[in-house]
């Protein structure tokens, strides 16, 4: 009697078997399908989140410096154009690299910008780098001590003259440099720009410096370009600028500069 039934246990078992595989199937794929449904955050609706949106405001304003940039003193393309047309107009040569930069010192075609209680300049900026034209160190010297009159403060050269080397080195890892030939050329080669800083400036201070190159950009005495991924004010001063009549040179030689225009008093 008992050989039936052990004859049925064999199926019996190999089905609840293939009944438990078949449940456990189910409820995986019930599993995987509720974790799918879950809602997720779409790329909008991250965006759109109050905190990560000024979270990010915050992060854009960390890689530029200073308020916003005014209208006269935005970089073009076009500004590149008027400065180098201003070099080429004077005559002015591009300086190849430190043996024509040293020539140039030393005949005192290029002179020193030396620091003051009112002007500094920048101490890892190296000294046969403190150069410039005479009458672009005069203008920085002139805004400066305007500058320190108003806000007992300094302002800080950051750079000066370069050679067309030292511009090549420069364009492999500052995306944001003139070239070093060509119609665009950067004008610091020529000797006639300077950088100021703006690093450390108050908004007040910031406003001065901006509104004082837009009323010399006014008179066509300087072309300046307020730079935002460096820290600095690019000045590119005219040979219209007014300057010493008379330069003595290391050389004990006289150079005597083209009359220049007397400039009105800021209003």
């Amino acid at each position: 009697m008992l050989e039936p039934t052990r004859h049925l246990e064999g199926p019996q078992r190999h089905m609840r078997r293939i009944s438990l595989v078949l449940l456990l199937i189910v409820v995986a794929i019930s599993a995987q399908a509720d974790v799918h449904s879950l809602p997720r955050r779409s790329t909008a609706r991250r965006l759109s989140s109050p905190r990560r949106h000024h979270r990010r405001a915050h992060l854009r304003r960390l890689r530029y410096y200073g308020p916003p940039v005014a209208p006269e003193l935005r970089g073009s393309r076009d500004s590149l154009l008027k400065q180098n047309s201003e070099i080429d107009s004077a005559g002015l040569p591009r300086i190849e690299d430190d043996a024509q930069l040293e020539q140039l010192e030393e005949r005192g075609v290029l002179v020193p910008i030396i620091s003051t209680e009112y002007m500094t300049v920048n101490p890892y900026l190296k000294e046969n780098r403190r150069y410039a034209r005479p009458w672009a160190v005069q203008f920085v010297d002139d805004m400066s001590l305007e500058f320190y009159q108003q806000f007992g403060k300094p302002l800080q050269v950051t750079s000066a003259v370069r050679t067309m080397a030292q511009q090549r080195h420069l364009m492999r890892f500052n995306h944001n440099a003139a070239p070093a030939e060509g119609e665009v050329a950067s004008s610091h080669l020529a000797g006639t720009t300077v950088d100021i800083g703006k690093r450390g400036l108050s908004r007040k201070q910031h406003k001065w410096v901006a509104d004082y190159l837009a009323r010399m950009k006014a008179q066509d005495i300087i072309e300046p370009e307020e730079e935002r991924r460096q820290a600095c004010f690019h000045i590119m001063v005219s040979q219209r600028y007014p300057y010493p009549v008379a330069i003595t040179t290391k050389a004990s030689e006289i150079e005597t500069p083209p009359v220049a225009p007397v400039l009105p008093p800021p209003q």
